[in-house]
Formats: C-alpha cells, structure tokens, sequence
C-alpha cells in the first residue's frame, strides 16, 4: 500500500495575519526606540500639497526615510533643505503600506554642510579665484535678439513652457539643441552645447543666436549637478554669446548661474528676461509719439505766446513812419521849386557852351577821330594776321600728335576686347560648371538630413529594443489605457503582434503560454 506525503505535521507556532505581524513589528519598533537623535545629511525633500514634509537622511553606508507632519513642520524653526547635514529629533515608527521603518521627525537643528555642498562649496571657491564669475566678464543680454538658443531636453515641459512665453511676448527664432539634462551625460553635452552654439558662422546657412538660454525644471541636488561640473561652467564662462542661465526653480542654484551672463530663477522668466513685450513696445513707441505731440503743440504754444508779448513791447506802426512821413512832405514842397531853378541854371551852362561851337571846330573833331580809327583798324589787322599765323602753328603741332595717340588709343582698345573676351569665356565656363557643383553640394546635405531623419526617427529607437504600444489604432503610454484595452497590437523593429484580451496572439504570431496562477511577474491582463 502506497503513502502519500503531505508535508511535515504542523508545529505549535501560532499563525499571524499580515496586519497583525506587521503591527507587532510597529510595537517593537516604537517601545525600543521611544525618542532618538539622527545625524545626517538630507537627501530628496518631497514638499506635497497635504503641508506634510519627507526626506530622507543618508550618510555613506546607510539611508533612512524620515516624515514630518503639517503641525510639527509648522514649528520648525529651520527647515531642512537637500544636501544639509542635521540632526533630526522624533520617533521611529513603521509604514506598514510599504514595510518600511521610519523616523516620525518634531524637530530638526543644522550640524554643517553635507558631502555634496562641501564638494559644491570649495568647487565655487576654486573657480572663482580663476575669475570665471568676475562681474566685469559678464555680457550685456541683448534688448531685442533676432535668434534665441535653447540647451534643454526637447521632449520636457521647460521647452514648451519657454516657446509659450517667446510666443506671447515678442515671437523669436528659436534653435532647440537638445541635451541630456541629468546624468552621467549631462555636463558633457550641455557644454557641447553651449561651444556649439558659438562656432557656428555668422550668415551661414543656419543662424548664430544671439543669446543662449541653458534650461532645466526643478529636482533634486544630484539631478541638478551636472550643472555644478567644471566643465559646463568653462564653457559658460567662454561663451561670446551673451548666456541666461535657468537651471532649477528660484531657490536652486548650480555653479552655471555664478558663470552665466544673467541668472533667471526659472525657465520661462528666462523667456521674460530674452525678449520684451511686443504689446508693451507698441504702447511705449505710442505713448512717446502722444508726448511728442502734446509738446510740439505747447511749444508751439508758448512760441505764439512769446511773439504776442514781444509784439505789445513793440511801438505802433504810426509812430515810427509819422517822422519820416512829415519829412517826405516838407521835402516834395521844395522839391517844385528847386526843380525849376536846376533847369534854369542847365539851360544857361548850355547856351555858354553852344555859343562856343563852330562848323570848322566840329570838322576838324571828326577828322582826327577818322585818322585815330584807321591807325586801330591797322593794327588790328596785324594782330589779327599774328593771330591766325600762331593758330595755324599749334594747330599743325596738335595734328604732329595726335596720329600717335590715335594709334596708342586704338592700340589698348585691342587689348582691353581681347581680355574681355578671354575672362567672358572663363566666366561662361565657370558658369556651366555652377549647376553641376551646385546640385553635388544640395545632394550631399539632402543625404545628410536624411541620415539624421533616420537617426531620430522611430524606427531606429525599435532597433535599439524599444516597442511601441498601439489599442484601437492609438499608441498607449499609461497602464490604465492598456489594462483598459480589450486588444493591444505592439510594434518591434521587425514587426508587429496583435495580442488578444484573452492572450491569444495575432495572426502569424505564437500563443502565449497561459499563466499559471498570480505567482511570478503577474499577467498583463
């Protein structure tokens, strides 16, 4: 007859539920550590929108999660801030939702500066004495820049929220040069990008900016510090472009804000900062031209006013002219008779000297004015005859002259044609050679650009192992949708597979094996 094993014969060890053992643990927890003092240095600080405080203190081997309610962070006198070091005050507890420990922190009092804000500190210390952040390095931001770049991540929130704020204010070029904004990858391609945004050539085919905006939202210490390496602050520093530095929220602050040529206290106040208010440019240039208006007119104004005071001081008009009036008048009744006694005294100086001419007088006058006009007539001729004869000899030695330089002239006509003609025939095969030249050079960049469309196309993300996930024709990014979905098709780099809600696979797909209970990784359904 055959045995069946059914196992070991149960022991005398009492059985727990998961909430009573998890609460026997809370019990032990809380009698052996009533009230504790923690040191540490503050890790990430969660501040949710209940008032309640987490964070974590950590030192090099160890961390623990710590929690501080609406009431008690209302009694703090300091509040703890990521890369602090303090000592935290409160009770140990237990979150049974999660089986986790940890401490019920009431007070919190600073012990000095943690790891990371010493390595941070003395970092600051050492580049500042290099003159990286000396203010007289820094660049005026440019009023109105015609081409804005952007360093941050294309696919965040900081991008839109910055292409939201050019828009409603004054709408610019924007050039996107996307980076890695936390990461091993960080430093190294932020500082790429800022160099990069510098050698590109004025009036080439792609526009050099005119300021640069290095942006990224709010996070921790750690995620911000590739914005604290060496690297991305000489390259800040180096930068001819004027720089606006927005890493973080306003009370972040990373050692590219000490380089920077301006420091904005978030991303889309670096938007502000970049450009003014169209609206408000327009009012302001409409404001200036009222005020122009309003003075032209008082000071016409006043001018007209000045004249009608200066025009009272004046004497009239009949004072001035009444004098030399009663003088015109005494003068035109003398004037009568002084005429008369003139020609009186005329008429008698005439009849002396008429009584004086005789006809042989007046005949021997003529004669010798005949003889005086033949001796001028002579000599004119002769000087004429002079004249003609020097003419005809300069003319003479002009015309000697002038057949060489005809010939010289004609001469360099010749040669300038023939040159002509040899530099239109090198410009005309210049001119053939062009098109040719031209189109190798458009398919070269056309080969280029397509490389790069294949680079960040969707397809090259399915080669590096990525899938994506598409119910009723739209892709799926959230696990309610999946969940929600009755079939779900996914696309590899080498097709795709319709999945069933039942598990059955699409057509030219293998079955799913059915899942053996809920033990394992779980079903997806």
């Amino acid at each position: 007859m055959d045995l069946i094993d059914d196992g070991p014969p149960p022991g005398n060890q009492p059985e727990y539920t998961v909430s009573e053992l998890s609460g026997a643990v809370k019990r032990v927890i809380e009698a052996e550590f009533g009230l504790v003092r923690v040191r540490g240095e503050v890790g990430r600080v969660s501040r949710p929108a209940s008032g309640h405080l987490y964070f974590a203190l950590k030192d090099d081997r160890a961390s623990l999660d710590a929690v501080s309610w609406k009431g008690q962070v209302a009694k703090m006198q300091v509040r703890p801030e990521e890369g602090m070091e303090v000592i935290a005050t409160g009770r140990m507890t237990t979150f049974p939702g999660q089986s986790k420990y940890q401490l019920i922190v009431e007070d919190v009092a600073p012990a000095g500066a943690g790891a990371l804000m010493a390595m941070l500190e003395k970092r600051r210390a050492a580049l500042g004495a290099e003159g990286l952040f000396d203010p007289a390095r820094k660049k005026p931001i440019p009023f109105l820049p015609g081409v804005i770049g952007v360093v941050t991540s294309p696919s965040g929130a900081v991008i839109r929220d910055i292409l939201h704020r050019l828009r409603d204010r004054f709408p610019r070029h924007v050039l996107i040069w996307p980076v890695a904004v936390q990461g091993e990858k960080c430093a190294a391609e932020v500082a790429a990008a800022i160099r990069g945004f510098n050698d590109i050539a004025p009036g080439g085919p792609v526009p050099r900016p005119d300021v640069i905006i290095v942006a990224r939202g709010g996070g921790s210490l750690e995620d911000l510090w590739g914005f604290n390496e060496e690297i991305v602050v000489r390259a800040a520093a180096a930068s001819v472009i004027p720089l606006i530095s927005a890493v973080g929220h306003e009370t972040d602050t990373t050692l590219i804000d000490f380089a920077a040529d301006l420091r904005a206290p978030t991303p889309t106040a670096a938007a502000e900062l970049a450009v003014p208010v169209r609206l408000e440019l327009v009012a302001a240039v409409d404001g200036l031209a009222a005020r122009q208006s309003r003075a032209l007119a008082t000071a016409m104004e006043r001018r007209r006013l000045r004249l009608s005071d200066l025009a009272r001081g004046l004497p009239r008009l009949e004072a001035l002219t009444g004098s030399a009036a009663q003088r015109l008048d005494m003068a035109a009744g003398r004037l009568s008779g002084a005429l008369g006694l003139m020609v009186a005294r005329k008429r008698g100086a005439f009849d002396a000297r008429a009584g004086r001419m005789r006809p042989d007088l007046l005949l021997g006058l003529v004669a010798r004015r005949r003889d005086a006009l033949a001796a001028r007539g002579e000599a004119l001729s002769a000087r004429l005859a002079r004249r003609v004869e020097l003419a005809h000899l300069g003319l003479d030695k002009w015309a000697s002259r002038l057949a060489p330089a005809l010939y010289r002239l004609l001469a360099d006509a010749a040669r300038k044609g023939a040159e002509g003609k040899t530099r239109l025939e090198t410009l005309g095969q210049r001119l053939d050679a062009a098109p040719g030249r031209r189109l190798a050079e458009l398919s070269r960049r056309l080969e280029s650009v397509d490389r790069t469309r294949l680079t960040l196309g969707h397809a090259a993300t399915l080669k590096r192992g990525f899938a994506v996930v598409r119910a009723g024709g739209h892709v799926v990014t959230r696990r309610a949708e999946a969940e929600g979905a009755s079939a779900l098709e996914i696309e590899f780099a080498d097709g795709r597979l319709a999945v069933q809600r039942d598990g059955a696979a699409g057509p030219g797909t293998a079955k799913r094996p059915k899942d053996k209970g809920d033990g394992g990784q779980g079903r997806l359904f």
